[in-house]
């Protein structure tokens, strides 16, 4: 009898076990779809406590990411209650990025957690800065890599989160903490000053309503500026143009002593021996502004390659800087500089425009017809954008710097970067989609280095700095076409023009 009982109530269990594995198999289905970089410390939760630590401290939990790489722990001291608690590292990689560390702490006895994300990859040669127009309210949901050095900043809001702790978050995170911080301290300070209380509380409603994307609210920009280089937004391929933008620049003094490339003992090094190093070139030619030139003591710009001392931004090796003046017929006067350092093998070289700021922008547009067109030379200043419809191409202001070449030179440049960035960083992470998409835009970019596809150049310029030659020159070009225009006040506000007092 109670072995019929036994029966009968397993056999009433099992269409619900049945069910519960069918449920249990969708579930594991849909996580092998999701994203292997996952919040931190997700993919740490299920450990093996059996696992012991080896001789260096290090135990294998037996968990991994979709790719197989095994999260591992490590004892650590607790800040807050200073006994052991376990640290748990995850190395991964995020796709159209690098790969990152992912660390989560756990502290046992006082019940502390915390986790933030370290780049797995050393200092890049150049800091980076990332734009992102957020129009609606899914670019909230936008994944950013926020590494310890990187600040950012929302420019319609008027505020900044300054360097802190790695993060591996969204756009909507770093506000949502933004303002769990502020109102953390609300109380306080409404009974020391109720009138700054009052202006935090209406800051942090402007907050949250630009959250929920309330209308007059969108869009604002947000920016992330990382002299490390080892900061990333979210990149959404085929989407406009103007909503992501990334730039490179050549980190400050200040900004390597920041990420810790070099102390402020030795900044304050290099500089006693910069000015000991133009006080002896003042010295052998006292006319000279600190430019060394080997021909003559009267500086002849026009004539000559002025050399004049520097420090690799590398290496910091004294080095040596080249500038010549270069007059473009019926442009301008531009100063073609190039640096090289012996020492590191350190290179580069950019154009620079100079004279007055002119009172209005410039657009060209040339028509390339004939592959006796790419040899045409062509100026493409800092503050350019440059755009090819018919490749799908667009170079933002910044893109490559200042550069004095030819068309066909230009987009040779432009594949051989963006080749380069695609195929050898992210090709891991890339789907075949995405893999025949890059393939189909670099077979049509070489086609127009060979000159076998016809295609518009269209260059923007709110400084008229920028110049495409004109071979029919003193008269006019018919498939050239060049407009001045009114800058905006946001270009104004960009270049640094509207608080600009003369």
């Amino acid at each position: 009898m109670k072995r019929n009982s036994f029966t009968q109530d397993i056999d009433s269990k099992r269409p619900k076990l049945e069910e519960e594995d069918v449920n249990m198999s969708a579930d594991q289905e849909q996580q092998k779809k999701e994203d292997f970089f996952a919040p931190v410390g997700e993919a740490a939760e299920e450990v093996d406590q059996s696992r012991e630590f080896n001789d260096e401290g290090i135990r294998q939990t037996g968990a991994q990411d979709a790719e197989g790489h095994p999260v591992q722990e490590i004892q650590s001291l607790c800040m807050n209650c200073h006994e052991n608690g376990i640290t748990r590292l995850l190395l991964t990689r995020i796709p159209y990025f690098r790969e990152v560390i992912i660390v989560s702490f756990n502290c046992d006895h006082c019940g502390f957690k915390n986790s933030e994300i370290q780049p797995a990859s050393s200092i890049q040669e150049k800091g980076s800065k990332y734009v992102l127009k957020i129009e609606n309210k899914e670019d909230f949901n936008r994944q950013v890599v926020k590494s310890e050095t990187a600040s950012s900043k929302f420019v319609e809001l008027d505020f900044e989160i300054p360097p802190k702790r790695g993060q591996l978050t969204n756009i909507e995170g770093l506000l949502t903490e933004m303002i769990s911080d502020l109102e953390a301290d609300q109380p306080a300070r409404k009974e020391v000053d109720e009138t700054l209380h009052n202006k935090i509380d209406e800051f942090i409603q402007k907050i949250k309503s630009t959250l929920n994307g309330d209308e007059g609210r969108l869009p604002i920009t947000f920016e992330l500026d990382d002299p490390a280089g080892n900061s990333w937004i979210e990149f959404i391929p085929n989407e406009a143009a103007h909503k992501w933008s990334h730039s490179e620049y050549i980190r400050s003094d200040e900004q390597n002593v920041l990420i810790g490339i070099i102390t402020q003992d030795q900044l304050d090094d290099i500089r006693i021996k910069r000015a000991q190093e133009l006080a002896a070139n003042k010295d052998r030619n006292p006319t000279s502004t600190g430019f060394i030139s080997d021909q003559t003591d009267i500086e002849n710009f026009e004539n000559e390659v002025q050399t004049f001392a520097a420090t690799c931004p590398t290496c910091y090796v004294p080095c040596e800087t080249h500038m010549k003046v270069v007059n473009i017929p019926h442009f301008k006067d531009v100063i073609i500089m190039s640096t090289v350092c012996q020492s590191c093998g350190y290179k580069s070289n950019e154009v620079k425009t100079g004279g007055a700021i002119p009172e209005k922008g410039r657009r060209i547009t040339l028509h390339i017809e004939e592959p006796e067109d790419l040899a045409r030379d062509i100026l493409k200043s800092e503050s350019c954008g440059l755009s090819i419809p018919e490749l799908n191409l667009e170079l933002n202001p910044g893109t490559l710097g200042g550069r004095f070449t030819t068309i066909e030179g230009l987009l040779t440049q432009v594949l051989e970067e963006l080749h380069g960035r695609v195929f050898t960083e992210t090709s891991d992470s890339m789907d075949e989609t995405a893999k025949s998409r890059w393939t189909g835009f670099f077979e049509n970019l070489q086609e127009a280095i060979d000159g076998k596809k016809k295609f518009t150049v269209k260059m923007e310029d709110p400084l008229a700095g920028s110049y495409i030659q004109n071979v029919y020159a003193p008269d006019d070009d018919p498939n050239m076409e060049i407009e001045d225009y009114e800058r905006t006040f946001e270009q104004n506000e960009d270049l640094g023009l509207n608080d600009m007092k003369v």
